[in-house]
């Protein structure tokens, strides 16, 4: 069990709030984290928005094995501090994440890691895909920019949309989000690889 002071300091490195508050909030939520995190936000104490420009150096590596030992996945998702990679929901979400990718097949991590001249390409068959229809430029470009968020949404992780959310509403990006709220830490999916049987061969 962690003493009164090695909480007020795990507090302050999440939270970035004063000793006192840390102590106070602490003290309401009986020792447990993260109520004592969510009073602290509640009180405008917790500046989660400020650890953006931290550096995520901690985190953890999640592993997946489909059944059959045909598919498998590494996904590097990265915080601020150890205790928050050990924290259940921090690892929860290293989870779903490899079973994501196992299940999606993504390309890339996020919008901005396409390659330019990939989108380039993409917009030019969509082009050619419309070719015969009579419409004006500005109608045609509308249409182009919906086809490629779509492929935003098949091809990037965050963009999908989150295989055990049977709505189709959460986004993957939605639960880094989420987690990185609950913590008020940096949250940052890395990486990823997935290796299916055959696959290169």
């Amino acid at each position: 069990m962690a003493s009164q002071a090695e909480l007020v300091k795990q507090l302050r490195e999440l939270t970035g709030a004063g000793v006192m508050d840390c102590k106070a909030a602490l003290e309401v939520s009986t020792g447990d984290m993260q109520k004592a995190i969510e009073f602290l936000r509640k009180k405008g104490l917790a500046d989660a928005a400020k650890k953006a420009h931290r550096v995520a150096r901690e985190g953890l590596v999640g592993s997946y094995i489909h059944p059959g030992g045909k598919i498998g996945v590494l996904v590097e998702l990265s915080c601020e501090t150890d205790f928050v990679a050990r924290t259940e929901g921090f690892q929860q979400l290293v989870r779903d994440l490899t079973m994501q990718v196992a299940a999606a097949n993504p390309a890339y991590v996020a919008r901005e890691d396409v390659p330019g001249e990939v989108l380039e390409k993409e917009r030019e068959i969509y082009r050619q895909q419309m070719a015969d229809q009579k419409k004006p430029p500005q109608v045609l470009d509308k249409i182009v920019e919906g086809k490629l968020e779509k492929f935003f949404a098949e091809q990037c992780l965050l963009e999908q949309p989150f295989i055990r959310d049977a709505t189709g509403k959460t986004k993957v990006k939605d639960l880094v989000g989420q987690i990185g709220a609950r913590v008020g830490e940096h949250v940052v999916v890395r990486r990823f690889s997935r290796f299916q049987v055959g696959e290169g061969a």
